[in-house]
């Protein structure tokens, strides 16, 4: 048996987000080494930006170039524990862009996937929420698939997850796994979440995981939390309620395969009618 055809464990750390970048990477590495020490998870996942709240005031005060404080920290960790860690995502700068980025560390400390953010967040519901995201992020340009040796792992954050070609691409080149730090609000959050992530798993037949913070009733954007993990036939298999936690699960590759076999979907596209 290779490494493809092993289950793993997955872990996601619904973290409370505060004010102060330094607390934040403190509380992650606590729940880190929890995660590990409580389900020796293999791959542990932090929420969207978790070194800082969700909120454009703080984005520039806490963005970093790479490898600035946090990715050091994600990588020292990663090493530490000789785990796979998904560093959620931060504000990243670079030549006076800013980026919603997420970092991947291999259990080497090694980074080896940087994901940044595609679509941004730019609604304006009436009488829900008004966020333009644009406004102080640059969009990144480019898919984020990489292997594991477990299986192939797709990134996406946020509101990538709302656009089916996007997870479909990624499904194409091979991932099994799909992790989404997300930030859904208190509007956006019960009406769409639970569907949006199931629907994404049922339609490539994948593992789909949602990564959130916790909730902070007095934040200025208030978050729906509720990290969730669905299974390739769209099951909830775990899920977090509204406050700090860890969730864990087990993720069979394999489970992917027989899906697919049994209902073969992505065979039987037909793209040359679509376009």
């Amino acid at each position: 048996m290779n490494s493809r055809d092993k289950t793993f464990r997955l872990a996601v750390c619904q973290m409370l987000v505060e004010k102060d970048k330094k607390n934040n990477l403190v509380k992650a590495e606590k729940l880190i080494r929890q995660a590990k020490k409580e389900f020796n998870a293999d791959i542990i996942v932090l929420p969207e930006m978790f070194n800082c709240p969700y909120n454009h005031k703080y984005f520039h005060i806490t963005a970093e170039k790479f490898p600035g404080e946090t990715a050091i920290f994600l990588s020292g960790i990663a090493l530490d524990l000789k785990t796979f860690i998904i560093g959620g995502s931060i504000p990243e700068s670079e030549d006076g862009n800013l980026f919603n980025t997420s970092y991947t560390f291999d259990p080497k400390g090694k980074l080896i996937a940087r994901h940044r953010k595609i679509h941004l967040f730019d609604v304006n519901i009436k009488n829900g929420i008004s966020f333009q995201e644009s406004k102080y992020i640059s969009p990144g340009n480019s898919i984020t698939v990489f292997d594991t040796g477990f299986c192939r792992i797709g990134i996406a954050i946020c509101y990538d997850m709302r656009f089916p070609e996007l997870i479909r691409k990624m499904a194409l080149e091979g991932a099994s796994l799909i992790i989404v730090p997300a930030a859904f609000n208190m509007i956006t959050g019960p009406a769409h979440w639970h569907t949006t992530a199931r629907a994404r798993a049922i339609d490539n037949q994948l593992y789909f995981v949602c990564a959130s913070p916790a909730r902070d009733a007095s934040s200025d954007y208030i978050v729906y939390g509720h990290s969730l993990m669905v299974d390739p036939w769209g099951q909830i298999f775990s899920e977090a309620g509204e406050d700090e936690t860890i969730i864990s699960g087990i993720v069979n590759p394999s489970e992917v395969e027989r899906v697919r076999k049994e209902l073969p979907l992505l065979k039987q596209r037909k793209p040359e009618i679509y376009i």
